[in-house]
């Protein structure tokens, strides 16, 4: 069974959108209660390698992407959450998984203002000390 069948076994109806833009870049939509279990499947029991993490600032809301690959095919699968509530956007932190996740959630919790629930260091990488705390530079103003 390949890589695909096995999440969409796994994972089934926690399964929101499926795309696959090509035989080997597929998208997948979950809710985000159901982050950690993905990400842990995803890298535990089928052995992808976590690339990083990314957010996007849409007119729904704020979406994140988890971009893993499946290095001896050449395939990469992105897990996308949305957050709806664009004025506390919160998600569970997924840095007990991958510790390397950290300077990526803190990254994008500094420029977009997603909280990372359980995150262990939440403080500023990149934004001077005096930067305004409210002030998110990567999101959409309007």
């Amino acid at each position: 069974m390949n890589i695909r069948d096995k999440i969409k076994e796994r994972l089934g109806a926690k399964i929101v959108a499926w795309d696959e833009r090509s035989t080997r870049r597929i998208y997948f939509t979950i809710i985000k209660e159901d982050l950690v279990e993905t990400v842990e499947f995803m890298f535990r029991q089928l052995g992808l390698r976590f690339s990083t993490a990314t957010a996007i600032d849409t007119p729904q809301g704020f979406e994140l992407l988890y971009h893993f690959s499946w290095d001896p095919a050449g395939e990469f699968y992105t897990v996308k959450v949305l957050l709806t509530d664009k004025l506390h956007p919160r998600v569970d932190a997924i840095t007990n998984i991958f510790p390397g996740a950290e300077w990526m959630e803190r990254e994008i919790w500094e420029l977009m203002g997603i909280d990372f629930a359980g995150h262990p260091n939440l403080k500023r990488l990149l934004l001077d000390d005096d930067w305004p705390k409210e002030d998110y530079p990567l999101r959409q103003k309007g």
